[in-house]
């Protein structure tokens, strides 16, 4: 027990003392040569950055939307994509927060095309490790902040700060009193200092915004995303019809609540949940969905663990499953060096009773095609999480091309390849 407290205290110790070193490494050697090679380009920008455990995307991206369907010349930076005015360009990024050095080159490209606001969704680890060095937001929204990446910042609290780091930079805070995190993270922002909004399920908006979030997002976690997105765009003053048209219009995000159309008799939808509270409210969504449109069958659930990342929300996974859906097939989510069946194990390894419910197929194509082609019949609804929008999966040490929505739609025609399985059994 004492070994025990002693390397979680030089953990500790050791978080501490790295924040610092990336600030000047990261911070000050490269983020502040970037913004003076590029003129400063934060300070010519309305900058409004989300954050959160789950959300942040559909968030960010439904506010993109929305300025631009208020006549605003508008840039994106998030997880899925990095746009400026509907024009879609190739960054690079491999992560949702750039480095200092490819930030601020790309906002010196938006105003090279008249950019007056940048929606930046932003992550825990880019805050901690100062990519996002520089950067004071106009406005900042937080859509709700739960367990994820204990790997990296070890406990909640420390999760929490690592999140406030640029939310405190902000003019303007937009916090979901509804969420876990609200009490905690309003410590952070006393009213003499900063100016606080919030939104919450019981705040309502005018009639016609209330129908039409409604109408557009029936999940309940989503219509949380659209209040958030509601109150900042409230907030800049933008007209309550074309905030409307605009929520009612939203096209969504590749790999969120993504139905694969089929003519099978059964619903297949692909999502990014990868956390307790995103399988939670996907899977809770999915049953109402089937109650509200009289779907008499299974909801059957494929998904996985990441390998050398926050195991501790591994058995927690593996219960909502059991507890939510009616079959689950665990399967294979970016292992790395890790085990798969050591992974599904440590799923299922506080289950009491649920057993039956469960298969395990590691190769994340067969577990797909197993519950697409012989568990799923008329009137169920297959949903397969974990990977959404994503282009590969790390095997070992290497990222290999992969595509849920390629493999459901292999799938769904029979006519899958065994390419995947064939690199993975190579590497």
């Amino acid at each position: 027990m004492t070994c025990i407290k002693e390397s979680t205290m030089s953990r500790e110790l050791l978080y501490q003392l790295k924040r610092p070193y990336h600030f000047f490494k990261t911070g000050l050697i490269r983020g502040l040569p970037a913004r003076i090679k590029y003129g400063f380009p934060d300070k010519k920008l309305k900058i409004i950055a989300i954050t959160g455990t789950d959300g942040k995307t559909t968030s960010s991206t439904l506010l993109y939307h929305i300025l631009q369907a208020s006549g605003k010349k508008t840039a994106l930076i998030s997880t899925v994509a990095a746009c400026i005015d509907n024009q879609t360009f190739d960054t690079g990024f491999h992560v949702t927060s750039p480095s200092p050095d490819q930030l601020f080159a790309f906002m010196k490209k938006m105003l090279e095309h008249q950019t007056e606001y940048l929606v930046l969704e932003f992550t825990s680890q880019g805050a901690y490790q100062s990519r996002l060095f520089g950067i004071n937001p106009m406005i900042a929204g937080v859509t709700n902040i739960d367990q994820d990446h204990f790997d990296y910042h070890l406990n909640y609290q420390n999760y929490l700060e690592a999140k406030a780091i640029v939310l405190r930079k902000a003019q303007t805070v937009v916090l979901n009193r509804d969420d876990q995190s609200y009490y905690r993270l309003k410590k952070f922002f006393p009213s003499s200092k900063y100016h606080v909004l919030e939104y919450s399920q019981e705040q309502k908006f005018s009639a016609k915004i209330e129908r039409a979030i409604k109408e557009r997002f029936p999940e309940l976690f989503n219509q949380n995303n659209a209040r958030l997105v509601t109150t900042i765009a409230l907030e800049l003053g933008l007209d309550q019809d074309v905030i409307c048209q605009a929520l009612l219009n939203f096209q969504g995000v590749p790999g969120r609540m993504q139905f694969i159309e089929n003519q099978k008799g059964f619903k297949v939808v692909i999502d990014f949940a990868h956390t307790p509270q995103g399988l939670r409210s996907a899977l809770t969504a999915l049953r109402t969905l089937m109650k509200k449109e009289k779907m008499p069958g299974k909801l059957i659930a494929v998904y996985g663990c990441a390998g050398l990342r926050d195991a501790i929300k591994r058995p927690i996974m593996g219960q909502i499953g059991v507890e939510l859906a009616d079959l689950v097939v665990f399967t294979a989510e970016d292992p790395r060096t890790e085990n798969i069946w050591s992974i599904i194990r440590q799923m299922k390894e506080n289950l009491s009773t649920g057993h039956n419910k469960i298969l395990s197929i590691p190769d994340r194509q067969k577990a797909i095609d197993f519950a697409i082609q012989k568990l799923a019949q008329k009137g169920d609804v297959v949903a397969v999480f974990g990977k959404g929008p994503e282009k590969s999966m790390c095997y070992g040490n290497k990222e290999i091309l992969w595509s849920d929505e390629a493999a459901v739609k292999r799938s769904l025609t029979n006519g899958r390849t065994n390419q995947l399985h064939s690199q993975k059994e190579q590497s």
